[in-house]
C-alpha cells in the first residue's frame, strides 16, 4: 500500500514507484502531480496535434530539460522517452 505524502502529492503510488527508480524527490513529485492531474495522459491524443507551446508545457510539468532549445519533433521525442 502506498505511504500517504501528504497533499502535494496527488499520485502516491507513482511517487513512490518513481524515487524507487532513482528520481529525485522533486522530479518524482512533478510527474506524479503531472499525472494525477491529467497533464501525462498523452496516449490518447497525438503528441503531433498538439502546438509547440503545449508540448513545451508539459515538457516543463514534467522536468524535461533543455526544452527551451528544443523544436517540436524534439520535444515530442523527450516526452515520449520520458
Amino acid at each position: 500500500m502506498a505511504k500517504d505524502h501528504g497533499n502535494q502529492i496527488k499520485n502516491d503510488k507513482l511517487y513512490e514507484d518513481l524515487r524507487e527508480q532513482g528520481e529525485s524527490k522533486e522530479k518524482a513529485a512533478r510527474i506524479a502531480n503531472a499525472k494525477s492531474n491529467g497533464s501525462l495522459d498523452h496516449k490518447g491524443t497525438e503528441l503531433e496535434d498538439r502546438t509547440k507551446d503545449e508540448l513545451y508545457e508539459e515538457a516543463q510539468e514534467i522536468g524535461i530539460e533543455g526544452r527551451s532549445q528544443m523544436t517540436k519533433d524534439e520535444l515530442i521525442d523527450a516526452i515520449r522517452s520520458h
